[in-house]
């Protein structure tokens, strides 16, 4: 792991860090928010997931999570959407290949050698996080927005007990009914739709729910509302009764405005999961 940068931030420290990832097969970049109280002992901490063309830059300086991270004690961790360099298959389209992950592993060419961003996201990057950092393993809470809501609600419905809490802005909730997911399912893990309920936030909910808190944010003026399929998810968080708040919020669309207004509300969620 090498150090990027590291800067002085409402009392603690957000650092950049780059490494040689086991799973993606190459070098990837992350973000890391430690409040103060990391300088005495592990913190919990909250995985922020990004969304499509995003790299692990776009939350950490837009979001405005430190701010409340430093407040409650949090660290946050800012992944990268995607392997990425010169050996990595891309595609023209912004929604398919480098920054358009979607959280998966793909099996399919030309993506399968690099592109297993679910194994990085949940395997590859803790491992190295819990190794080098004042960070409590036991105390993890995820969050995400669009494509990154998207991964924070699939991995907290597949690995149970390990996050406290799920949190999403404006998620990409059912993704096998949607162009921003049937397109992207198919070229990374095959034709068969049998492989791509596993990252399907409202199937998942179906057949399992979760074992926590759930908070979704959704703009109500949100220019993708038809490709995020938020009532699809309100939907099956009802049928399961499920213990979530689902909040239309009135004339937010889908940037980080919307983002950074509601950040406060999701890191106080989450402290309360964290602490709780």
């Amino acid at each position: 792991m090498k150090t990027i940068s590291e800067n002085r931030c409402f009392g603690g420290v957000q650092g950049v860090y780059t490494h040689a990832s086991d799973a993606t097969g190459c070098d990837m970049t992350f973000g890391l928010f430690l409040p103060p109280e990391a300088e005495d002992g592990p913190v919990p901490l909250l995985w922020y997931l990004s969304g499509l063309t995003c790299t692990h830059e776009n939350a950490m300086t837009k979001a405005g999570a430190q701010a409340w991270a430093a407040a409650t004690g949090i660290a946050v961790v800012f992944p990268d959407t995607s392997p990425r360099g010169e050996d990595v298959a891309d595609d023209s389209a912004y929604d398919l290949g480098q920054g358009a992950g979607f959280y998966v592993n793909a099996t399919q060419a030309p993506w399968a050698p690099h592109f297993r961003m679910w194994d990085y996201v949940a395997e590859d990057l803790p491992r190295l996080l819990f190794a080098n950092f004042n960070l409590e393993e036991e105390r993890q809470a995820i969050t995400g927005h669009s494509m990154g809501g998207h991964g924070a609600l699939t991995l907290a419905m597949t690995y149970p007990g390990r996050y406290a809490s799920v949190s999403a802005f404006a998620p990409i909730a059912n993704p096998t009914a949607s162009d921003w997911g049937r397109k992207q399912l198919a070229a990374y893990l095959g034709k068969d739709e049998a492989a791509w309920a596993a990252h399907d936030a409202t199937l998942l909910m179906h057949e399992r729910g979760f074992d926590g808190p759930m908070l979704i944010d959704q703009g109500a003026s949100d220019q993708f509302l038809d490709l995020l399929k938020p009532e699809a998810l309100a939907g099956a968080i009802a049928t399961r009764r499920q213990q979530a708040s689902f909040r239309m919020q009135k004339g937010y669309d889908h940037s980080y405005f919307f983002v950074s207004t509601f950040m406060e509300d999701h890191m106080a969620f989450h402290a309360e999961a964290l602490y709780g």
